[in-house]
């Protein structure tokens, strides 16, 4: 089994090297084509201004100069000998539960993925609180990891659909197991904005991810990760609100 890594957190990140243990359980073909630097918040963005630069670091390990959908695109076309059998994108350092997948340079990696046609996982690891830097323990996914995706190898992946994997902030040993959940909404206080003068005495502004309020709801992925469990979640790409269609319509019909 071919097997693609990738992410947002940069070639160097961490959590990529926990990543490749985890696939390493899976398979002994494996290849990594990440973004050369972070782009947490990139979403499903393609740099498209400007040219992407290809760099290898390693046998079958490449970064490139752009997002993580860049990434994806670079290693379909450019990097493997051929399609890979799963994309696994992270482990995140950080969350990726209910409306923050439509920022998330980690769940748009898979996204393009799936796309593609390829079975595409989003792996990321929860921690407790901001500030953290390195100290973000990347531990229940490391044993988790394996456990979660090995049933998903074989299991029936509807058309442009990925699946969203997010562990616990707590030890391995604390995981209280797996649960499927559908994707849950936060409560946004619109997360901080911190202000600032530059040496050049311009003023700057930086957003932060403070003051967001979680509201799990019943059966949800944010009410999966407050309890313990790792959340699995699928996720697909048509976004249309079909109750909406016929109502809409009518504006338009006379």
């Amino acid at each position: 089994m071919r097997i693609l890594l990738t992410n947002d957190d940069g070639i160097n990140a961490p959590g990529l090297y926990v990543l490749e243990k985890i696939a390493g359980q899976l398979s002994d073909d494996i290849w990594i084509c990440a973004p050369a630097e972070e782009q947490s918040g990139a979403g499903h963005s393609l740099t498209l201004t400007r040219p992407v630069r290809l760099r290898e670091h390693a046998p079958r390990r490449f970064s490139v100069t752009g997002t993580p959908t860049d990434a994806v695109t670079m290693g379909l076309r450019k990097v493997l000998p051929g399609p890979p059998d799963l994309i696994l994108s992270g482990v995140n350092r950080g969350a990726n539960l209910g409306d923050d997948v439509t920022y998330s340079g980690t769940v748009s990696a898979a996204l393009e993925g799936a796309l593609a046609g390829i079975r595409s996982i989003a792996l990321s690891q929860v921690y407790t609180r901001e500030g953290m830097g390195n100290a973000v323990s990347f531990a229940a996914a490391e044993e988790w990891g394996p456990k979660v995706i090995a049933p998903l190898l074989e299991a029936p992946f509807a058309s442009r659909t990925l699946v969203n994997i997010n562990f616990p902030a707590v030890s391995a040993e604390e995981v209280q197991g797996i649960r499927v959940v559908r994707q849950g909404f936060h409560d946004y206080a619109r997360g901080s904005l911190v202000e600032g003068i530059d040496p050049r005495g311009f003023p700057y502004y930086w957003f932060g991810l403070h003051g967001i309020e979680h509201t799990p709801g019943h059966n949800t992925d944010l009410e999966a990760i407050a309890e313990g469990y790792i959340s699995v979640t699928p996720l697909h790409l048509d976004l249309t609100h079909d109750a909406s269609l016929a109502a809409l319509a009518s504006r338009y019909t006379g």
